[in-house]
């Protein structure tokens, strides 16, 4: 039954691979999932729908390289619905999984600027110190000395 299934989906490929590439970009993802009737018919059985082609094209596309070729397009798909215990959790550990990236990205973008505030705030206070030690000063006003 595997070699059946995974005959059936490499079929399934080249009938997305719209001009012949030998991998899918996502818009052939996306026009297979609309044009193609067996591949509808795959992501139907899994329980994916429009909203969940990006993230299914970034979990096939295992190498991130922007493209999916016959063989994780093959192992992806027939590993997703044969042997994960539910779509839905192989979704979810992805976006955590990016999530997670993302926020790691974000955390040292912020202690980048975190950096940048700190040192200008230095340096304005620096500018200023000459001004508050003026202001610091006593009076020596003699009509005020007692």
């Amino acid at each position: 039954q595997e070699l059946e299934e995974k005959s059936i989906l490499k079929k399934i490929f080249h009938k997305i691979d719209e001009d012949g590439s030998g991998v899918l970009s996502f818009d052939e993802l996306e026009y297979g999932a609309k044009k193609v009737p067996e591949f509808r018919q795959w992501l139907r059985v899994m329980d994916i729908d429009d909203g969940d082609l990006r993230q299914l094209f970034e979990i096939v596309d295992g190498d991130g390289s922007g493209e999916v070729d016959p063989e994780e397009f093959v192992e992806a798909m027939f590993r997703m619905k044969n042997t994960e215990a539910k779509t839905a959790t192989k979704f979810v550990k992805h976006l955590v999984t990016r999530l997670d990236n993302e926020a790691k990205d974000m955390r040292a973008d912020l202690a980048v600027i975190l950096a940048g505030l700190t040192e200008r705030t230095e340096k304005a206070l620096q500018m200023l110190e000459p001004q508050n030690q003026v202001v610091d000063k006593p009076l020596k006003d003699p009509r005020l000395a007692r």
